[in-house]
């Protein structure tokens, strides 16, 4: 392995612990009843698995949109994750927009244990992904 990919299997493991400490902290937010934080954090899980994905290929963006368009287009359009993930990575990005930015969004316990369990999903996917990657 080259120093480049040692590098590149570093982050993508920093910003795995990462996400997960995110989802840790959307759950412990749902536990107690703070809906909004909890889907901005659960998102925010999804958005860092996604980065440790890219960063497996030596790919990055500094905003949010650009995260997505590369994940788009490097793994969901050639198929190697399937379509779901990226819808719910779009759909999570939306709700913590909403539950960050708008005052008379309201969501329920449902909405956050939700987008929670897809959460893990997304990034249990990334992390099977990443094992056939390094």
């Amino acid at each position: 392995m080259t120093d480049e990919a040692r590098e590149r299997k570093a982050l993508s493991s920093a910003r795995l612990r990462r996400s997960r400490q995110h989802l840790k902290s959307a759950d412990d937010l749902l536990r107690n009843n703070d809906y909004a934080d909890s889907i901005s954090r659960s998102y925010y899980a999804i958005f860092q698995a996604a980065r440790a994905l890219l960063a497996i290929e030596g790919l990055d963006s500094r905003k949010h949109s650009g995260v997505i368009s590369l994940f788009s287009r490097h793994f969901i359009k050639p198929g190697r994750l399937d379509k779901h993930w990226g819808v719910v990575l779009k759909d999570a990005r939306r709700s913590r927009e909403m539950a960050d930015y708008t005052e008379i969004a309201e969501f329920s316990h449902q909405d956050a244990a939700e987008q929670i369990a897809d959460a893990e999903g997304f990034i249990q996917a990334v992390e099977r992904l990443i094992t056939t990657l390094v």
